[in-house]
């Protein structure tokens, strides 16, 4: 299985639902629809290059909140919808999932989308956030969701009003604690190049992580795919492997991540993990709703993590493929891949690199040899 594969068709039917739904449960106010596509572009602006400018309690403002629900709300389903197809939950009946500041719902409606098998589990929810609009606009945007399919079935949704640093399980932990778009936002304000406050940041996720996690849960967390947001992720694996929580995806190893992000001793950027996979699958109303704004998205970019508890066993030795195809020279094109022997340039002709799909796992030679990579230090194998 690779990461980010193509929605089924069944994904595809219920996802494009949602921006219909949306319409019907949030009926947008006159004063809101003149303004939609501005405050839309207000809102990606204080997510992304003003994250200073904005509170934490951005969405109890009105129209901030419906840009959210229009716009963000199903991409960010979007988004998690290819992710979920790539990984491995293991949940089971009678399972727990505690999402920490999970917002408008987005990973319990991104899971039913998904991963439509889990629909008949007794599964308990945990939904967590300080901002009651949204886990009100949350309730409604899920029954709304559930109803299509003749209701949520076997899961129950349980919302608690709380910040993520004074949320407690009560002694009773989650198969599966989710972190979606959160540590960005709570703990936005450290800069990419302090690196010391970083580990801190990323110390107390994992505190936070695990002490709401039961023996045996996985812990997934899924940030924006920028540098601060890459180097945090790859501290908070540090301090999850410290705390026996090893990486499942999409590290391919246990070892040392070899693209940290951060800065290097010359003050220059290093690499950070992060995956990008085209749109094409999205509804075509979102897309349009994306073009009005003038934000289009042909491309998705996320960076995340999903850990569990020892158990299992890895299979073969292989890569993960973490960047687009790129041209080398001499008729030569390569990718950029994590393994356990570090950061690797995997070479081959155009038509050979183009076809590897974003995240993929491509196995390796145990015996293969290749050279270091003058300019970036990886360990250049042919395919």
């Amino acid at each position: 299985m690779f990461l980010f594969p193509y929605l089924q068709k069944q994904q595809r039917q219920a996802l494009n639902k949602v921006p219909v739904l949306i319409e019907k449960t949030f009926p947008l106010p006159g004063r809101f629809r003149s303004s939609l596509a501005f405050d839309i572009k207000e809102l990606s602006r204080l997510l992304t290059s003003a994250r200073g400018e904005r509170s934490l309690s951005y969405l109890s403002r009105p129209n901030l909140l419906s840009a959210y629900l229009r716009y963000f709300l199903p991409w960010n389903i979007y988004r998690l919808c290819r992710l979920l197809g790539g990984i491995e939950l293991s949940l089971k009946a009678g399972d727990t999932v505690i999402d920490l500041g999970c917002g408008p719902f987005t990973m319990a409606a991104a899971l039913w989308i998904a991963k439509p098998e889990l629909r008949g589990l007794p599964l308990e929810f945990r939904c967590v956030d300080s901002c009651a609009p949204a886990l009100e606009a949350g309730k409604k945007f899920f029954a709304a969701l559930c109803s299509e399919d003749g209701g949520a079935g076997s899961w129950k949704i349980k919302t608690v009003k709380s910040g993520i640093e004074n949320y407690s399980a009560g002694g009773q932990g989650a198969a599966l604690v989710c972190a979606v778009n959160v540590f960005n936002e709570v703990q936005g304000k450290t800069p990419h190049f302090d690196a010391a406050g970083q580990k801190r940041k990323a110390a107390n996720a994992a505190r936070i992580l695990c002490g709401l996690a039961a023996p045996g849960a996985s812990i997934l967390a899924v940030e924006p795919g920028i540098p601060n947001s890459g180097q945090f992720v790859s501290l908070l694996r540090e301090e999850l492997l410290a705390r026996d929580f090893l990486p499942a995806s999409p590290c391919p190893h246990e070892q040392a991540c070899p693209m940290p992000g951060g800065f290097s001793q010359s003050g220059e950027k290093t690499r950070w993990c992060h995956f990008a996979f085209d749109t094409a699958d999205a509804p075509k109303a979102l897309h349009g709703l994306s073009a009005m704004a003038r934000l289009p998205k042909e491309r998705a970019v996320l960076s995340f993590l999903l850990a569990k508890a020892p158990g299992g066993v890895r299979g073969e030795v292989g890569a993960r493929v973490v960047s687009d195809s790129f041209p080398l020279g001499d008729g030569l094109h390569g990718r950029y891949a994590c393994s356990s022997w570090g950061l690797l340039l995997l070479k081959g002709e155009k038509h050979k690199t183009d076809r590897i799909p974003a995240g993929a796992f491509v196995p390796l030679n145990p015996s293969a040899k290749g050279q270091r990579d003058a300019k970036s230090g990886a360990l250049a194998i042919r395919l």
